[in-house]
């Protein structure tokens, strides 16, 4: 694996003409404590990724695979999920006060205003997973 890839360790549910459905387990940090069995808190969450079928490729359901993405695709997904929210947020916390708002009404102006933010990230969710291709590798060993 080269350093500029994001690689997930999967399994191909479906192959179809045009995607290939794999499933991933996303674990949380303490899914890999040795007292995760016995805590509420760990988990593991089972996600599905469609990936564009690889034409003349030899995969088949139940294959392991990894799922690849950029490295940059990753970063670009950190600054529109955790980034831009953030100053979103630190703006309306920073100027509202001077615009008169009072403390509860500035707090609430801003969890408000990161709400809409997300809001428009969802509206655009079609067009912003467009930039966003996956592809699948055979796993080895």
């Amino acid at each position: 694996m080269a350093r500029d890839e994001i690689s997930h360790k999967g399994r191909i549910v479906e192959v179809g003409p045009a995607v290939t459905t794999v499933s991933i387990v996303s674990e949380s940090a303490c899914a890999a404590c040795h007292a995760s069995a016995l805590c509420s808190i760990s988990g593991m969450k089972e996600k599905k990724i469609e990936v564009p079928t690889v034409p003349g490729g030899d995969f088949k359901a139940g294959d392991e695979v990894d799922v690849m993405l950029a490295a940059s695709m990753g970063m670009k997904a950190v600054v529109i999920s955790y980034v831009f929210p953030l100053i979103v947020l630190l703006a309306l916390v920073l100027a509202l006060p001077h615009a008169g708002l009072g403390e509860v009404a500035t707090g609430l102006c801003a969890i408000a205003g990161a709400a809409l933010y997300y809001f428009g990230v969802w509206l655009l969710r079609d067009r912003l997973s467009g930039g966003y291709v996956f592809y699948i590798r055979k796993r080895q060993g």
